[in-house]
């Protein structure tokens, strides 16, 4: 390393930075022996140069966790939950999901543009419940320990986007597509043994800035418990089984750096309602726009509309996203589907974790939470 990490540029704009980036934040795919090594292939820069950014935008906060992400919908059940929550006590509720419940990811407070009943659901969250156990009966113990009266689970029964790639998207254009409609995915749960999941517990946790080095992997396997070999056999037995995503570097796309700069200032909840019959077909063609981190077939029912069609943008600019999300109105006119009704939910307060889905952790959480 020639640099102090404390002299180098740690801004998500820095042009080397940003290079590096547009690949390690969610172009690879699947687990790789090497991760750091594929994204200086990709992108160009040299493996030393990645290493020492990397950690620099770490360190600096850029950079908010680097892991390797999981197919959670494949190893635990979930659902997007809407929670009413009288106005006085949104804030203490958010504060207990994102501080209390390890099973809560995404803490979302959002609001709406049209005054629809689902607009009196404030607070949004992602929840994972290892299988076997009751995503309601989990929604149903924090209502007893926080402020919320009601939630509506709204699990995905496709879904067609997942991704980040906050500084690749910044480049997007409204209406830039993939060349083919979106792939829709079945969540399936997959069971694993106590050693897999031993495992899998290792490969999923943060790094720390000294894991970012080649090969970083071979003491993860030390605290496993098992050799390198038998570590990347059960990696690609986990990959086989579609339980793994992305090996990312996740930007803090909420809240500013250290010197002000933010990668992005609003996201959307795009809602979508579609004929029912149509919703595998607009999925698939909503999707398929380059601006879009996540896009799901949910059921939203009667107080949002019946919408069955979700996603999610992020952007700097709140116009530029209207404009993305009237070019993939305009697309679905275009591909004669016929849109019901539509609508924004844009968050406000967020904040972000990832969610917990181990069996055992949760059985403690749960004796705890009654208890």
């Amino acid at each position: 390393m020639h640099s102090k990490v404390s002299d180098l540029p740690t801004e998500h704009n820095d042009p080397i930075n940003a290079a590096i980036l547009s690949i390690s934040e969610d172009k690879i795919i699947g687990f790789q022996k090497d991760p750091f090594f594929v994204v200086a292939e990709q992108s160009g820069i040299p493996l030393e140069v990645v290493l020492e950014r990397i950690k620099a935008m770490l360190q600096a906060g850029t950079i908010r966790r680097i892991r390797q992400t999981l197919v959670a919908n494949n190893l635990a059940d979930g659902a997007l939950v809407a929670w009413r929550v009288p106005e006085e006590k949104l804030e203490a509720t958010f504060d207990f999901l994102f501080q209390e419940d390890p099973f809560s990811g995404h803490v979302v407070i959002r609001s709406t543009d049209a005054n629809i009943p689902g607009a009196k659901y404030r607070l949004w969250t992602t929840l994972k419940v290892p299988a076997g156990f009751s995503l309601a009966e989990h929604c149903e113990l924090l209502l007893q320990k926080t402020g919320a009266t009601s939630f509506l689970l709204l699990p995905a029964k496709g879904i067609f986007t997942l991704g980040v790639g906050h500084v690749r998207r910044k480049k997007c254009e409204p209406g830039d597509l993939s060349p083919e409609p979106a792939s829709m995915m079945t969540p399936a749960v997959v069971h694993l043994s106590q050693q897999e999941w031993k495992i899998l517990t290792v490969l999923k946790k943060e790094f720390t800035p000294e894991e970012i080095t080649s090969f970083p992997w071979r003491s993860r396997a030390q605290e496993a418990g098992v050799t390198e070999e038998e570590f990347y056999a059960a990696a690609h037995s986990f990959e086989e089984r579609k339980l793994l995503g992305r090996f990312s570097t996740f930007l803090e796309h909420v809240k500013p750096s250290l010197s002000g700069v933010r990668v992005t200032r609003f996201n959307g909840l795009f809602h979508w309602a579609v004929p029912p019959g149509m919703e595998v077909k607009a999925g698939a063609e909503i999707g398929r726009h380059d601006i879009l981190t996540h896009c799901y077939w949910r059921e939203g029912g009667p107080d949002f509309y019946n919408v069955n069609i979700m996603g999610v943008a992020h952007g700097t600019d709140r116009a530029r996203l209207y404009e993305h999300k009237a070019a993939i109105d305009r697309h679905l006119a275009e591909c004669n589907i016929p849109l019901l009704y539509t609508n924004v939910f844009w968050g406000g307060r967020s904040e972000i974790k990832p969610s917990e889905i181990s069996p055992e952790i949760y059985q403690q959480w749960r004796e705890k939470m009654k208890g």
